[in-house]
């Protein structure tokens, strides 16, 4: 049932969408008390957008996991709801690195100095520990950067050991971004191992110079 409800997330089709409702119409009732199902089946609506009865769910269910909130404020984010992600955000006791993560990428989506402080005020309080992790490093870095903050991206950034392609992509995408195509063009001649994405990236800050070295 989980794999079918993840099928179905990864389709986002109104046909997707229907089966899953179908489904889980039909499964017994005690099936919801898998938290691992329950978040597979709300991923799956609010990736076939529908919020709606996502979050029916959602605040039906007594015992509500981290992954459910994951999956909840990742919906929001994938649908242009960044508001609401932060606000479910708040109301989770004990987030764990992937709800932060997605906090950060909610943050960027909203680019404004309310977004900005709630980053830096929740990058100073999460453990130390969280900052081992390549995909939320790479956000916070992303939403600094969206939200304006270069300095303070690029003090996190150059204090960081391991730097990742990611992470490059991140500060050379805000670079560009930010109108700071040398600093993109800079950066990128110190990559070791640059994939697709840093190439890319590259070429929208040559672009941006408009210059015959570039």
């Amino acid at each position: 049932m989980i794999l079918l409800f993840n099928a179905c997330a990864q389709l986002k089709t109104e046909e997707a969408l229907d089966l899953v409702k179908k489904t889980s119409k039909q499964i017994p009732k005690s099936f919801y008390s898998n938290p691992r199902l329950l978040t597979s089946l709300l991923d799956a609506l609010i990736k076939c957008g529908d919020v709606a009865h996502a979050e029916s769910l959602f605040y039906s269910s007594k015992e509500k996991g981290l992954p459910m909130y994951g999956a909840m404020m990742k919906g929001y984010v994938d649908n242009n709801l960044p508001e609401k992600a932060i606000d479910l955000f708040n109301k989770v006791e004990n987030p764990d690195d992937v709800n932060v993560t997605i906090l950060f990428n909610a943050c960027a989506q909203l680019k404004t100095k309310e977004a900005l402080d709630l980053v830096k005020k929740t990058s100073k309080e999460i453990p130390k520990s969280f900052y081992a992790n390549p995909r939320l490093f790479t956000s916070l870095l992303d939403a600094l950067m969206k939200c304006g903050d270069v300095v303070h991206a690029e003090s996190l950034f150059y204090s960081s050991e391991q730097k990742v392609s990611s992470s490059y992509g991140a500060m050379m995408k805000g670079y560009v971004d930010n109108n700071l195509p040398e600093k993109a063009i800079g950066l990128f001649n110190k990559v070791e191992n640059f994939d697709d994405v840093n190439v890319k990236i590259l070429f929208n800050a040559c672009a941006q110079l408009k210059t015959k070295e570039a």
